[in-house]
């Protein structure tokens, strides 16, 4: 692998420990020997930021937060000041004020809107040094900045490297990519891509992917290559992710008469694809297709068809399903127990969930971060807010991924039992944890606080969430 996030990042963040000392510290901000002509572009148009700055300084000398800061540099970046927001960054630690993940993904953001790379990556290593859980606002201004610089390969190895890792990525960023490998010829990869997003849980722009998809289909046609299965597969898979189902049939339906013969995969797509769009007895209907024609379904097969049917309320024929691949050599894994824990925790049966939980232990299957989201939310909608803060605080402890759908459910828990000083306190900490405040976060305090008469603290946080660039819409 060409790049890698940590070990480029923590070569870089050797140099940017935390220390109390401020102004001896080495720092990865250009100096005036090392880099004139960026250093005398962060010098201009600084005044009236600067004055600002330490207008705001005077009225708070030692700054607890570093909110007011972040919105200063969030204004800056708007306005395309990025040279300035640099400049401030540099002058808020001087200060003594210490950077947060917004701060710090902001000026990796400028960094990358003015193409310098390798200072973005520094910024990366400190995020990593200082213990902060890089978002996707982190990831994604590096992969375009790799992308405009032509280093599509580079990004899809960052791409590889932090998936591995654990870190998710969005539509946007995975929007770039394929603009990226189509930009470069790269069809099949792009396609591939494609494929990908849906099994990673990314939530992909569905309309402008399948217009990418059949931008690469028509590409590959013109230039004579004959697409496979695999670019087949890919069009179906968009084709069902935009409810296209009648398409997605035709295309699977055809494949032969094309040339094309449908493997384990086409018919994991379709049954997928069904299931999503809550046509379970056809995937059932394909998955019967699959004996008859000697397919053997994989865990994928299965656990598409666990999920829709414990989304259909058929928690018994799910059941079956896990029985048949324990029969088949296939036993079942953590995505295929979470839809099953996940559907009776919806229909109020936690204590079942509970038992299946410990059975799943016992079966050496390692839970992870979405089963704690899961059961965080399970029982704060059944009421046992204590069960869930215990099991908030042993994620915690035991240093599982923190993301803002459980956080949110903690805090709707809190607000419903009028707990709203435990929920404040937990949204200050979210990005402590790994993840930062979303508009569902900042919606769920504003409507609690409003409905028991908290209209300051309310308008406090609308106005924080304007100013986080988040919408209430």
């Amino acid at each position: 692998m060409s790049i890698s996030v940590l070990s480029h990042a923590a070569a870089a963040a050797i140099t940017l420990s935390p220390s109390n000392n401020f102004n001896n510290r080495r720092r990865f901000y250009p100096q005036p020997n090392s880099n004139s002509q960026l250093h005398h572009n962060l010098v201009v148009n600084v005044n009236d930021a600067d004055s600002s700055f330490n207008r705001m300084l005077d009225i708070n000398p030692t700054p607890s937060s570093v909110f007011e800061v972040g919105k200063m540099l969030g204004s800056l970046v708007r306005n395309k000041q990025f040279h300035t927001a640099i400049s401030l960054s540099h002058q808020m630690e001087l200060k003594g004020i210490q950077p947060n993940l917004v701060t710090l993904n902001i000026l990796l953001n400028c960094f990358c809107r003015l193409s310098k790379l390798n200072f973005a990556f520094s910024v990366l290593g400190k995020i990593l040094k200082l213990g902060y859980q890089p978002d996707t606002i982190t990831m994604t201004p590096l992969m375009k900045c790799m992308c405009l610089g032509g280093q599509v390969k580079k990004a899809l190895d960052f791409h590889d490297d932090i998936i591995s890792k654990g870190f998710q990525l969005d539509q946007i960023s995975y929007g770039i990519l394929i603009d990226g490998l189509c930009k470069k010829g790269e069809t099949t990869a792009a396609l591939q891509l494609l494929r990908r997003i849906e099994s990673l849980m990314v939530e992909p722009d569905v309309e402008g992917e399948l217009r990418k998809a059949k931008n690469v289909l028509a590409v590959m046609i013109k230039q004579g290559v004959k697409p496979d299965v695999v670019t087949y597969n890919s069009l179906i898979d968009v084709y069902l992710l935009v409810n296209k189902v009648n398409m997605a049939k035709y295309v699977f339906n055809t494949l032969t008469q094309r040339g094309v013969i449908p493997d384990v995969n086409s018919y994991n797509v379709m049954i997928n694809g069904l299931c999503k769009n809550k046509m379970v007895d056809e995937a059932m209907n394909l998955f019967k297709e699959m004996h008859l024609k000697n397919i053997s379904p994989d865990t994928v097969t299965y656990n598409s068809l666990i999920d829709g049917l414990c989304k259909s309320g058929r928690i018994s024929d799910a059941w079956d399903l896990v029985d048949e691949m324990h029969d088949r050599g296939q036993p079942p894994n953590v995505i295929t127990y979470n839809s099953i824990l996940d559907s009776l925790c919806k229909n109020y049966q936690v204590d079942k969930a509970i038992e299946l939980l410990a059975k799943i232990k016992d079966q050496g299957i390692r839970v992870d971060s979405y089963t704690c989201t899961i059961f965080v939310d399970g029982l704060c909608k059944n009421g046992r807010l204590k069960d869930a803060l215990e099991v908030y605080r042993d994620i915690l402890i035991k240093g599982y991924h923190f993301n803002e759908t459980m956080s949110n459910a903690m805090i709707n828990g809190l607000c419903k039992e009028s707990l709203f000083d435990e929920a404040l306190s937990l949204m200050s900490k979210m990005e402590d944890n790994g993840c930062t405040p979303n508009a569902v976060t900042y919606k769920t305090l504003i409507c609690a606080l409003s409905k028991n008469g908290m209209n300051e603290k309310a308008e406090e946080l609308h106005r924080e969430m304007i100013a986080r660039g988040l919408s209430y819409e």
